[in-house]
């Protein structure tokens, strides 16, 4: 499969949250801001790559009744070194994401594409597998994390500054939209708002398609 194909398949028409409706946990629970929802995506998308690679290249060697915990115990050692990384260098991030952080080793995403396509195919393949599959991942909580933060506190890239100081133009309490930032609705930075504001994704995906169905 064509790069092309495996980005658009990883973003668009196999997208692991909008169309396998896996890994839904840490998108719920990390998408109350877009800095947050950044963070997770990115963290996620290195150990995605990085154990697809390490599992690719030993499948050969992996006694196939033990498989799924030595890809776990793989997993587990990237995200170890993704927390321990994070807290060192960028605490406010690690402290944000929390318990979510460390569960990335029994993330559905990363443990079915290890067991799906890592360990059936070679290292390059799975390599670019990995990124495709961690963007589309990325996009769904980099959307869920806008329109949350954007609705439920009336802000946008609130906290990123701190996550980034490179950033250092951005305010720490984020860009204020007018109206939403005196008027928020709160209850889409709580876990009910996360439910609605996947539900409200799902329909309109669910009507895009149907339209491109119609045609």
């Amino acid at each position: 499969m064509k790069f092309k194909d495996q980005l658009k398949a990883g973003v668009i028409l196999d997208n692991p949250i909008f169309m396998q409706t896996i890994g839904l946990c840490p998108t719920l629970a990390t998408s109350t801001s877009l800095s947050n929802a950044i963070g997770m995506g990115v963290a996620a998308t290195v150990v995605l790559i990085c154990s697809n690679v390490v599992i690719s290249a030993l499948r050969r060697f992996i006694p196939d009744k033990v498989r799924i915990a030595a890809f776990i115990t793989i997993i587990a050692a990237f995200v170890t070194a993704i927390d321990l990384a994070l807290q060192a260098f960028v605490p406010s991030l690690a402290a944000s994401l929390g318990l979510f952080l460390p569960l990335i080793v029994v993330n559905c995403i990363i443990l079915g594409r290890a067991e799906a396509y890592a360990s059936k195919n070679a290292v390059l393949p799975s390599a670019l597998d990995g990124v495709c599959m961690g963007l589309g991942f990325t996009f769904a909580l980099v959307l869920m994390g806008f329109f949350r933060e954007l609705l439920g506190a009336g802000t946008v890239l609130s906290g990123l500054s701190t996550l980034l100081p490179f950033l250092s133009m951005i305010p720490a309490e984020g860009f204020a939209i007018p109206f939403l930032n005196t008027n928020p609705i709160v209850m889409m930075i709580l876990p009910a708002g996360g439910f609605l504001m996947l539900g409200f994704i799902f329909a309109a995906i669910q009507k895009i398609l149907a339209g491109k169905e119609d045609k």
